[in-house]
């Protein structure tokens, strides 16, 4: 009986520390709430200073970054940079994002209308270049 018993909490022990594993975000910086914010150790805190990655790319902390090549972009809500200087939407805010997007673009009828042709992910409400390849964004049809 015991036995069974301990059995049973070490199953439950595990499948508790393979569930946080799972749900473990990368370290980088954000733009969360219309503010920077970082991720160190799966913990998110407010950016209070500039972040050097290790593509020699710098954020700020109001949102504007430097790319090591001198191209500028802003980050944009749900923007994530991780430590190597690579672009990504943050997987957990996902869900979240794209549901106030859509809030967001039908209360204020913006249309995005440019995307980066190598790049679809990357969407714009105005010309600019993308922050993954430096391409010129492209209209939409």
């Amino acid at each position: 009986m015991f036995s069974l018993i301990l059995f049973m909490a070490l199953c439950l022990v595990s499948a508790s520390t393979t569930a946080q594993t799972k749900t473990a975000m990368k370290d980088c910086c954000m733009m969360k709430d219309g503010k920077m914010v970082m991720v160190k150790d799966g913990k998110t805190m407010p950016m209070n200073k500039d972040m050097k990655m290790t593509n020699g790319t710098t954020c700020m902390v109001n949102g504007d970054c430097v790319m090591k090549d001198g191209t500028k972009m802003k980050m944009k809500e749900g923007d994530c940079m991780d430590m190597t200087g690579k672009m990504d939407k943050c997987a957990t805010m996902d869900k979240q994002i794209k549901k106030t997007t859509k809030m967001k673009n039908k209360k204020n009828n913006t249309a995005i209308n440019y995307t980066c042709p190598m790049h679809s992910e990357v969407t714009s409400d105005k010309p600019g270049k993308c922050p993954k390849c430096g391409m010129d964004l492209v209209e939409k049809k």
